[in-house]
């Protein structure tokens, strides 16, 4: 039996390569999902069985030993977000492969743009960091489907402040009731779309990004306190923060340690908890000013803020409250494997830190002081002036060197 696996385009016939056509005719069996063989062309006569899953799929041609030829009929491409990578193992030695014509190829036309430098993203029936995405590249294309829409990944993107991006959204494409979309994401996140559906989203250019450690001065801060720059860049040294991963900043301040993590990786997820208004306020136009809008605000005081918050990897506690002992209680119970790396002035705080890591089992308690002095000019000399000196306690993570 000679199989060809098939990329049949958007769906309708006119999106079929010639190559396609010919396979998909010379067929004695046909096989793929509902929509796909609907979308057959008129020369397809041969007899047609409906299947999804690879393996269902190679049953399907084992069941008919007599046929000669078969064509597997799959959505789009089959290098593209396609079932042709889980069954191309489960096929005859031999079987050859057609390509199609892609979503993000059929909307780049529609939109008359090149996409080259498009990154590409299937949240079709997967999980997919929209945020994330899309601060990782000037321009991302998404295939929505299964619980992301394209309008919920329109309104992830502007909650998280990206609202002024440009937006293209296709719905149903190739088909007749085919419609092309484009405004703001914030603009089109009031639509429903179709779950056919793909997204074009091209934000506005972000500030440059630096190695870790922003100097002060860089930052909105009020009369809000705010971790200084040398300690900052240890903090984040000893969290050991990795993208993926979701990381608290309990007490943030004006949130300069928040942006400072954001900042490592736009696939990291970032909360910022905080209870003082001023304090929050700061820390929203912060993330605004470095494009750090994988930074989430969480307003209210912790523990309490801390129980609908996902479970965190890595978690900064830069001011407690007085609540140390139990924000710690609450982290061992989010996730009893998290790192966290809590900072002290005061010896009481340091004291309690101490105490409550050992009596809740945290495993790997450490203890660093940083003396910072930093120079002041008097005429022509540069004189030192010292800084409060830091504590950093830090334990758990068992991912960690």
């Amino acid at each position: 039996m000679k199989v060809s696996v098939v990329g049949i385009g958007m769906g309708n016939p006119d999106t079929l390569t010639q190559g396609a056509r010919r396979a998909i005719a010379e067929a004695e069996l046909v096989v793929g999902a509902k929509r796909m063989l609907a979308a057959l062309p008129p020369e397809a006569r041969g007899e047609r069985a409906e299947a999804i899953a690879p393996a269902a799929i190679a049953a399907i041609l084992a069941a008919h030993p007599d046929c000669r030829r078969a064509a597997v009929v799959m959505s789009g491409d089959t290098g593209f977000y396609s079932g042709a990578a889980g069954l191309l193992p489960l096929l005859p030695e031999g079987a050859e492969v057609l390509c199609g014509v892609t979503t993000v190829q059929y909307l780049a036309a529609r939109l008359r743009r090149p996409w080259q430098n498009a990154a590409l993203y299937s949240a079709h029936g997967q999980d997919c960091d929209a945020v994330g995405s899309v601060l990782a590249a000037r321009e991302s294309f998404f295939l929505t489907g299964g619980k992301t829409t394209a309008q919920s990944l329109l309104r992830e993107l502007t909650d998280a402040g990206l609202g002024g991006a440009e937006a293209a959204v296709g719905e149903n494409l190739s088909y007749p009731d085919e419609a092309v979309r484009v405004g703001t994401a914030a603009e089109l996140a009031e639509y429903s779309f179709a779950p056919l559906s793909a997204v074009w989203i091209t934000r506005p250019e972000l500030p440059p990004r630096r190695a870790p450690g922003l100097p002060d001065e860089a930052f909105s801060r009020g009369e809000v306190p705010m971790t200084k720059q040398e300690v900052r860049a240890a903090v984040l040294a000893k969290l050991g923060a990795r993208p993926g991963e979701t990381v608290w900043d309990v007490g943030a301040g004006t949130g300069s340690v928040s942006v400072e993590l954001a900042l490592l990786s736009p696939f990291l997820k970032v909360w910022a908890v905080e209870c003082v208004p001023e304090a929050c306020a700061l820390i929203r136009e912060n993330r605004g000013k470095f494009g750090a809008y994988n930074l989430r605000l969480a307003e209210g005081k912790a523990p309490a803020a801390l129980a609908p918050l996902p479970a965190p990897a890595r978690v900064f506690v830069g001011g407690s409250r007085g609540n140390l002992r139990e924000i710690l209680a609450c982290v061992r119970e989010k996730n009893p494997a998290a790192r966290v790396v809590v900072s002290a002035i005061a010896a009481e705080t340091l004291a309690e830190g101490l105490e409550s890591l050992k009596a809740l089992g945290y495993s790997g308690i450490e203890l660093a002081q940083i003396s910072v002095s930093r120079s002041r000019a008097v005429g022509p000399y540069h004189m030192m002036t010292a800084q409060n000196p830091i504590f950093l306690l830090s334990a758990g993570g068992e991912d960690m060197p």
